[in-house]
């Protein structure tokens, strides 16, 4: 028992260093079976387990290279455009959880035979628990799930109500969200970048993708439904206390609170968030 738990020990310390120089990641695409083509970041060996990064609200898949460096050592590391945002098209429609959900279950039918590691951030949480509601789990070899609501108690604190005023450039309305959700600033060519990579995403779209139709109890019945390991890792306050009941009533599930981080946690503090990652992965998903 104590060599298997220096094993495991010692993966997690592999796995949480920086990845040896791998060559960058690929570029990919597939069409979906409404005619949109969708790109996404292919690292790593083909052969293997094979790790899902599911970006948040209109945001890139390259905001995971901290991650696709670190995991590209070991597996076969995808990193998705969905709809709307990246590289990815931008259509008049699809920005709803259903179909949305469709185009993970055929991205993934597009990438490997074998159960893949789902890891939905913000928004991508949500599309990620749409996927296991409507398509199920036998595809899924775990959930990794970042900084949202998993529809548990307590509901989301009320929305202050606008202040009036005149409506600002949805450009720096985008700027602003992008510096928001970090602790730790990156440099301001890294902020323009993502920035601009946001208004990727056609405002229109972006509003849809606030405005999913659904109750807090679809997301909340979704994770209850898979017996598949979690992860829920977030930051204090309200989604800390969604946490610990999901660990309470869901007897399993491992979590994690980071205090010192931005909504983008796994961007500030990508040390800890790979060591637990792998750890996770080690532990629970792939031992």
């Amino acid at each position: 028992m104590r060599t298997a738990a220096c094993i495991v020990a010692a993966l997690v310390l592999l796995l949480a260093r920086p990845a040896a120089a791998q060559g960058p990641a690929q570029s990919r695409y597939f069409l979906t079976s409404d005619g949109i083509r969708l790109h996404y970041l292919e690292a790593g060996p083909r052969v293997g387990h094979t790790i899902v990064f599911v970006p948040g609200w209109t945001m890139p898949a390259w905001i995971w290279e901290p991650q696709i460096r670190a995991f590209a050592q070991r597996y076969h590391v995808i990193a998705f455009d969905p709809r709307g945002q990246g590289e990815s098209d931008a259509p008049a429609s699809g920005y709803e959880p259903g179909r949305r959900s469709q185009d993970i279950a055929e991205l993934i039918g597009n990438l490997t035979p074998a159960p893949v590691l789902l890891v939905g951030w913000s928004l991508g949480v949500l599309d990620t628990l749409a996927y296991v509601r409507a398509h199920g789990d036998e595809m899924v070899a775990g959930l990794v799930l970042v900084d949202n609501s998993v529809g548990e108690e307590p509901p989301p604190p009320p929305r202050a109500p606008r202040r009036p005023g005149p409506v600002l450039p949805h450009a720096i309305v985008m700027h602003r969200f992008v510096l928001g959700m970090f602790h730790h600033r990156p440099s301001d060519s890294y902020l323009d970048r993502l920035t601009e990579a946001t208004l990727h995403t056609p405002e229109s779209a972006s509003r849809a993708l606030l405005a999913y139709p659904l109750p807090r109890t679809y997301w909340r019945e979704a994770v209850y439904s898979t017996r598949r390991p979690v992860l829920y890792v977030v930051r204090p306050g309200w989604l800390s206390e969604q946490a610990a009941n999901l660990a309470r009533n869901r007897p399993g599930t491992q979590i994690a609170v980071f205090g010192d981080a931005g909504h983008a946690l796994f961007v500030d503090d990508a040390a800890r968030f790979n060591g637990l990652l792998a750890g996770f992965i080690a532990r629970n998903v792939w031992p």
